[in-house]
């Protein structure tokens, strides 16, 4: 599963380039990108949040929702996001947007936290439905994972 991971990765990143070089879109068209990947994060946070309840302790470990929810990040991280992400809409260029420019300049750095993120997810989605001191064992690597993109591409609140 891992490598299917890792593949399907690289042909992300093989298209990266052209949609990410993007720069003749309609304002429209960026504010519907823009509102896609925000809906996109909602659903990370969502799902991270029934996952990192459970690992607090907050809420009760329950082996099938976690195994859900980490299901759900699996999917979300192995969909091509590519559409959601046209230069012209980074922070300061379009209202609502929290993207920093480096995006659009490191797709090497964009690569490695995209693939980051689909390992950390799969390695989830192994662990979450085992038990709770598994699924807490995973939390470190996924939220790595998405503290470690935010830090770099995400401007701070």
């Amino acid at each position: 599963m891992k490598s299917l991971v890792t593949a399907a990765s690289l042909a992300i990143a093989a298209m990266a380039s052209p949609v990410l070089a993007e720069s003749h879109m309609s304002q429209d068209a960026l504010e519907k990108a823009v509102k896609a990947r925000q809906a996109t994060m909602q659903l990370y946070a969502f799902n991270l949040g029934v996952l990192g309840s459970m690992a607090k302790g907050a809420t009760e470990y329950n082996a099938d929702a976690a195994s859900a929810a980490a299901g759900n990040l699996v999917k979300l991280s192995g969909q091509n996001q590519m559409a959601y992400w046209p230069k012209g809409s980074a922070a300061g260029e379009i209202e609502g947007s929290k993207a920093l420019p480096a995006i659009w300049e490191d797709m090497d750095g964009i690569v490695k936290a995209s693939m980051a993120m689909s390992e950390a997810a799969v390695a989830m989605e192994a662990a979450a439905g085992t038990d709770l001191a598994s699924l807490q064992a995973a939390m470190g690597g996924l939220g790595g994972a998405c503290g470690g993109c935010h830090k770099s591409f995400r401007q701070s609140d």
